[in-house]
């Protein structure tokens, strides 16, 4: 599997995970997860026993509770949290809310929607500038050409 967060500290024997595929969703336990090429996981899971049954489950979402995720590290957050946050520049221009984010291998970007506008904002030191959780905020310092 691909981890969103490699190395994926919360896939450890024993922890219960969904698996979402085409809407449909069923709880499985782990049974091993372990390190693969390219930042991939081998991952073990109960009632998996061959490999048609592996393939069976290609392209399903592994979903792991909040409370079995690992505390965070100052400045640290998961994708989830920040769905739905309003992005603004620091010069009060209101973007849109960030709709997903996705890993490029260098840093992350979020994919930021609103006003029939698309934008895809790096997750870098030079461009976030605030994250408020409590208002549920970022602002941003674009760099040259982000918001053309």
């Amino acid at each position: 599997m691909r981890a969103y967060q490699p190395p994926a500290s919360s896939l450890v024997p024993g922890v219960e995970v969904v698996l979402e595929q085409r809407a449909e969703r069923r709880a499985m336990r782990v049974l091993s997860a372990a390190p693969h090429a390219r930042g991939q996981l081998l991952l073990a899971l109960e009632g998996v026993g061959d490999r048609t049954a592996a393939e069976a489950l290609v392209r399903a979402r592994v979903l792991v509770a909040a409370a079995a995720l690992p505390p965070l590290e100052e400045n640290e957050f998961y994708y989830h949290e920040i769905e739905g946050f309003q992005v603004a520049t620091t010069g009060g221009q209101v973007l849109g809310e960030v709709a997903e984010t996705f890993s490029t291998g260098a840093n992350d970007v979020w994919v930021v929607r609103g006003a029939g506008r698309e934008y895809l904002v790096p997750v870098i030191a030079d461009v976030v500038r605030e994250i408020d959780r409590e208002a549920r905020r970022i602002v941003i310092e674009p760099m040259p050409g982000l918001l053309d």
